[in-house]
């Protein structure tokens, strides 16, 4: 959580000072709680993983090398998209890592697809899948296609849900009408939790279930974590039209605040601790964007032009 509002931050600087980064940078503070405890589960090269826009604390938790995430922002060739599609769009399908997808909704297809095709393989073995979604995209007909298939399947899928009160502008009045998002578990047949998702430990017990459950065979997981964006839909918006009213609701606690409180609070931690965590993780990011920064983005006089789906470029390789 503290690497990735670390490097978070620094790709927040890099946008504002102009000039590198290209296109969208789209932050996940307040939701490192929820997107860490999810990606925690995970096992990189053995389960499959297609996080969205907002997960950075996930991916880190996943695996992902902070060298990919800098080299994709940078643009540069080395990076996993080899610097043809910036920021959030980048994955390693051959490790089971999808790039993900930007209309909302299709990527739970393409995990759930993978988890499917691996069963028809026979190499599905207790492999699990998760992929992640805002509030927002539960409206989409794709995510509604996408569920309904896994838990027709029972595939061994979770999916996280960040209700972060606003689908870009949005609020959630304006997106469903029941109670709770996790409401709608029922009605796809599968097993649905309700958590805080500014809450670290109710985060890391509720995905640890909802994990086992999925790999134990039981179908479907949806976690739906309470929660407020704590910024603009992407660094570009100053998220003027979130009310002060909701900037005080329990929903809008930094996440890493009351992380910190518990790991000092249980001793499990100093704040010397976090003190010496916070400068390795900014000497890391450092380190990792002097690497990025010296390499070369593409030569269009030297690139093949593949189209996008082909298999040199999903792989991540590059030469």
């Amino acid at each position: 959580m503290i690497l990735s509002r670390i490097l978070e931050e620094k790709l927040g600087s890099l946008y504002r000072a102009g000039g590198r980064i290209v296109g969208g940078v789209y932050l996940g503070r307040g939701q490192e709680a929820f997107s860490a405890a999810a990606g925690n589960n995970l096992r990189y090269g053995k389960d499959v993983y297609g996080p969205l826009i907002r997960d950075q604390a996930g991916r880190i938790a996943y695996g992902e090398p902070l060298l990919d995430t800098l080299r994709t922002y940078l643009g540069v060739v080395t990076g996993p998209m080899r610097g043809r599609d910036g920021n959030i769009h980048r994955g390693r399908p051959k490790d089971g890592y999808m790039a993900m997808i930007s209309h909302l909704g299709s990527l739970l297809s393409v995990v759930a697809g993978a988890l499917f095709a691996r069963r028809l393989r026979g190499t599905l073995e207790d492999s699990v899948g998760a992929t992640s979604i805002g509030d927002g995209g539960t409206s989409t007909g794709a995510f509604h296609e996408g569920l309904n298939m896994a838990a027709v399947e029972k595939l061994p899928l979770v999916v996280s849900i960040a209700n972060n009160q606003f689908a870009y502008s949005t609020p959630t009045t304006r997106q469903y009408a029941c109670e709770d998002l996790v409401d709608r578990a029922i009605g796809y047949g599968v097993e649905g939790y309700s958590v805080d998702g500014t809450d670290l430990l109710a985060c890391v017990a509720t995905f640890r279930t909802a994990f086992a459950r999925a790999r134990a065979g039981h179908g479907p997981q949806l976690v739906v974590g309470r929660l407020l964006r704590l910024g603009g839909h992407g660094e570009h918006d100053d998220a003027s039209y979130i009310p002060d009213s909701a900037k005080h609701k329990h929903e809008a606690r930094d996440c890493i605040e009351v992380a910190k409180k518990q790991a000092l609070e249980f001793n499990w931690a100093t704040e010397a601790d976090f003190r010496t965590w916070e400068e390795e993780a900014r000497r890391d990011v450092d380190a990792a964007q002097a690497i990025a920064s010296k390499e070369p983005t593409p030569d269009p006089y030297r690139e093949t032009w593949h189209a996008l789906s082909t298999s040199e470029l999903v792989e991540g390789q590059h030469g």
